[in-house]
């Protein structure tokens, strides 16, 4: 069972490493969520947001081979992920990008779910 933790833990990983581009500017933001970033308050908003990210997608990584620290990346990218989808279901007219992000938080959840389940 350990090596499906390992796995999810590693797949959820990656999936918080990817929007932390958006860490080099508005114009990665904007390719991430089709959104333009237009103001700079925005844009160090969604700069030290994707800060975060990366440091839950390392965390996650890092985890994937310490068993101590499974249980605690398990719970952060559930934060993560399930935060995101909450706010998201309260949202009308997201674009496609973002429409994108929610189905791969979905995904998200259940390869933590997974990883739960595994470790119990």
């Amino acid at each position: 069972m350990q090596h499906i933790v390992t796995a999810c833990l590693l797949t959820v990983g990656a999936i918080h490493l990817l929007p932390a581009v958006g860490m080099f500017g508005a114009n990665r933001l904007s390719a991430l969520y089709g959104i333009v970033v237009a103001e700079p308050g925005l844009e160090l908003l969604l700069r030290h947001r994707a800060a975060l990210f990366g440091l839950i997608g390392v965390f996650c990584i890092v985890a994937a081979f310490v068993p101590s620290l499974q249980s605690a990346a398990l719970a952060a990218g559930a934060v993560s992920v399930l935060s995101f989808l909450l706010l998201a279901q309260r949202i009308d007219g997201l674009n496609s990008q973002l429409r994108r992000v929610v189905a791969v938080d979905i995904v998200a959840a259940a390869l933590l779910a997974a990883g739960v389940g595994a470790r119990s």
